[in-house]
């Protein structure tokens, strides 16, 4: 065949190229062993046996371990407000900014807690000038008394002598009567400066006089007042929403200015079906992935289950009392909290993959 091949060849140089193309032709038209011969029945086990050990291995580690995606990092946020009222004159922070406890955050114009407190003194000292006056006028009465016994004394004694004279007849009837009458006016006058002094001593309290103390606690409240115009950080964190705190706004008491976002308490929580929480006890080990850092796991383990579904603690509670109730898979909200401090920054809210594992 190869010689009729190069029979067909010799020619001209056309007819070469010819003959030479049409014989590479017939090469690679001619039968090779083919690879199916091998490959279709290798696909065949192969597959299945792959197949087989996934699903193995995929049925004896679900029965070990729970996962869901319903899950979200969390942080203890303070929503920080004023408790006096007044016009803000000055913002030390904004958007970001790291702060620590007890940093002052802004400022209420202390102006009029200033006045408040200047008048509170004043009403102090002059509760601390009556209760001088009362213990002076307590002491003076004891004075009166005195000269009231003593006058009582001598008006007494005159008595006696009229009364001696007027049975031997050296005196006038009405001389006796008139020494009476003086006596029983000295025992009206001792009597007086008496109840003087009771009602002096009276208005004198025992210990701290009450005016002194009530105005006291009026000082103190309004030096608490003027210390609450400036707002401090309760905690360490981060601060947010700071943009709608302007200097010129009005504070009001109790109403939230800025948020404070703790930096070192996360947490995740993950809200597992309710027949993915029968085996789940605190302290079992648990895996986070977290959306916003891609590839990396971190490793946390359970702290607590919730004592409730989130339809349970919902606003308005689902009531399946009525004819028209339909079975709906409820939710358990489990805290999985973070084993040591976080390779990467935690932001509330990030989406998150959490794994537990029941192997405790």
């Amino acid at each position: 065949m190869n010689e009729m091949k190069q029979e067909k060849i010799s020619g001209t140089p056309t007819e070469v190229d010819e003959a030479t193309t049409a014989a590479a032709a017939e090469v690679i038209d001619e039968p090779r062993p083919s690879r199916r011969r091998w490959l279709r029945p290798f696909l065949l086990l192969i597959v299945p046996a792959l197949l087989l050990l996934g699903g193995g291995y995929y049925w004896l580690e679900s029965g070990d371990s729970v996962s869901t995606d319903n899950a979200a990092v969390k942080q203890d946020i303070v929503s920080v407000s004023s408790q006096v009222n007044g016009p803000v004159i000055a913002v030390n922070v904004k958007n970001g900014d790291v702060v620590k406890r007890g940093q002052i955050l802004f400022r209420i114009d202390p102006e009029p807690f200033r006045v408040a407190l200047e008048q509170a003194e004043g009403q102090l000292a002059a509760a601390r000038l009556q209760t001088t006056q009362l213990r002076t006028q307590a002491s003076g009465t004891g004075a009166d008394i005195t000269g009231a016994a003593a006058n009582l004394q001598i008006k007494q004694n005159a008595l006696s002598r009229q009364s001696a004279l007027l049975k031997r007849g050296f005196t006038t009837r009405a001389d006796y009567e008139d020494a009476l009458n003086e006596v029983r006016t000295a025992e009206t006058a001792l009597a007086d400066a008496r109840a003087r002094a009771a009602n002096a001593h009276a208005a004198l309290a025992p210990g701290e006089q009450p005016s002194i103390a009530q105005a006291q606690a009026a000082v103190d409240k309004a030096k608490l007042d003027l210390s609450r115009t400036e707002i401090r950080a309760p905690m360490d964190g981060t601060i947010a929403n700071a943009d709608r705190l302007q200097v010129g706004q009005m504070a009001v008491q109790g109403v939230g200015m800025i948020s404070l976002v703790h930096n070192q308490n996360a947490w995740v929580e993950a809200n597992f079906k309710e027949k993915d929480v029968g085996k789940m006890l605190p302290g079992q080990r648990a895996k986070i992935e977290i959306d916003a850092y891609p590839g990396q796991e971190f490793k946390a383990h359970v702290q607590s289950i919730g004592a409730g579904t989130g339809s349970e603690f919902a606003i308005i509670p689902a009531q399946n009392a009525n004819g028209n109730w339909v079975k709906v898979t409820q939710r358990v909200p489990v805290r999985i909290a973070f084993d040591g401090s976080p390779s990467k920054p935690m932001i509330a809210g990030l989406s998150s993959d959490v794994t537990v594992y029941f192997d405790k």
